[in-house]
């Protein structure tokens, strides 16, 4: 499937003053249960921003959010949640734990303008665990129940962009619909990605999801969207066999262990296919607490980062692309001595002209490690990354043509 997306709406193609709106936005964040306690908060800080330019317009603002999974013991109430938010924008944030029955509902025709309430975690709710077309989830009690109480639906969840929930696909079908400000920047990064006139673009790929990333460059070498993919992490090592490179006993074994093996005949077939694909020149290993590094034809100890060379070729290949995407780490992050590569190219990326794409989960973590005006050159750091692999890989997100649709039905026929 091509890498493409439809035309949707965003905050500034819908009227949203002194409305009623209902916010779905992605508050599924680490929280430690036994203590009470978020654990990271980037989520929510990033949906605030939605929330207070809604206050700022006069909206009554009503956020709906799933938390964790039934079962997980990260399945907890958003009360935390609100209390945080409340922290965030200064404000007096109310909090219900009833999602569709009489209690939240009158809670919601009650709530008067400039005012933010949020509602219990969705996934109480068995609806919302099923999956099925917006127009099956339109019909559901969730949206049937809370929809006639909205003006609007803003749709911020960009990280839950590939699930057809009816909290995400049901609400734009019966409501003029919105993209947030979180799903916006989402989609204008995911827009230089699919962008024919921006070129090079650099895809560097690691991390451990080797299928997932195998699968992404399937389909970047299927639809020609890369320039060069520079690859580290485990997916090098199943690439490097791939290329008839033994990298050693230890890292076969490990490869076997999880189960990556199979793969080597996927990983040739894509090398044979003419695939710009660049595989690490020399590695590191732990060597009693040290970092010993050696070429990739030489290798003695379980891989652990890319070398010093790898990541001078790496960045060199860098310096003139015009987009660059960096999901993955290349080296195992917990450990001091081998976050190195991953801090080093992403150093060498916002030292270029290009416009950064950071994929998320290690790369959030790894922009707070740089310095301040690096920092600052970060195109844009994504928070989805299920949604954004997803799409990368090919996969349609049903979130993102659901608003689509909507705006067909509520704005653009106008």
């Amino acid at each position: 499937m091509a890498l493409e997306l439809p035309k949707i709406p965003f905050m500034d193609d819908l009227d949203l003053e002194s409305k009623k709106v209902l916010v779905r936005v992605d508050f599924n964040v680490p929280v430690d249960p036994e203590k009470g306690e978020i654990i990271d908060d980037t989520r929510i800080k990033a949906h605030a921003k939605t929330i207070e330019e809604l206050v700022n317009k006069n909206s009554a603002v009503v956020v709906i959010s799933h938390q964790g999974r039934p079962g997980e013991k990260e399945f907890v109430s958003l009360e935390l949640h609100a209390k945080r938010l409340s922290e965030i924008i200064e404000m007096d944030v109310k909090f219900i734990d009833d999602i569709i029955g009489p209690s939240a509902r009158n809670e919601i025709r009650n709530l008067k303008n400039g005012e933010v309430l949020v509602l219990e975690n969705t996934r109480i709710i068995s609806e919302e665990i099923i999956e099925a077309a917006p127009e099956k989830q339109a019909k559901t009690f969730l949206v049937r129940k809370l929809a006639p109480l909205f003006d609007a639906f803003v749709l911020d969840a960009f990280s839950a962009a590939h699930r057809s929930q009816p909290s995400l696909v049901g609400f734009p079908m019966v409501l003029p619909s919105v993209a947030g400000r979180v799903f916006e920047a989402e989609i204008k990064a995911l827009l230089r990605i699919v962008s024919k006139e921006e070129r090079p673009k650099v895809f560097v790929l690691g991390g451990a999801k080797v299928e997932d990333s195998l699968k992404i460059i399937e389909t970047l070498v299927r639809n020609r969207a890369a320039d060069r993919i520079l690859i580290t992490g485990l997916l090098a090592e199943v690439f490097l066999l791939a290329k008839g490179i033994n990298i050693g006993k230890e890292n076969i074994r490990v490869l076997t262990e999880k189960g990556l093996i199979s793969l080597i005949p996927r990983a040739r077939r894509v090398l044979m296919m003419g695939a710009p694909i660049e595989t690490p020149y020399d590695v590191a290993v732990n060597r009693n607490g040290k970092r010993v590094e050696m070429p990739v034809t030489k290798v003695n100890g379980v891989i652990m980062d890319i070398g010093s060379e790898t990541i001078k070729i790496y960045s060199e290949l860098m310096k003139d692309a015009k987009v660059i995407v960096l999901r993955g780490p290349a080296g195992v992050m917990e450990h001091e001595l081998f976050k190195i590569g991953t801090i080093k190219l992403a150093e060498a990326a916002l030292k270029t002209d290009a416009f950064t794409i950071f994929g998320g989960g290690h790369f959030i973590a790894v922009a707070n490690e740089l310095d301040e005006n690096l920092r600052k050159k970060v195109g844009h750091i994504s928070l989805a990354g299920g949604a954004l692999l997803l799409f990368l890989a090919g996969e349609r997100l049903p979130a993102i043509y659901a608003l689509a649709e909507s705006a067909k039905k509520f704005l653009w026929r106008r």
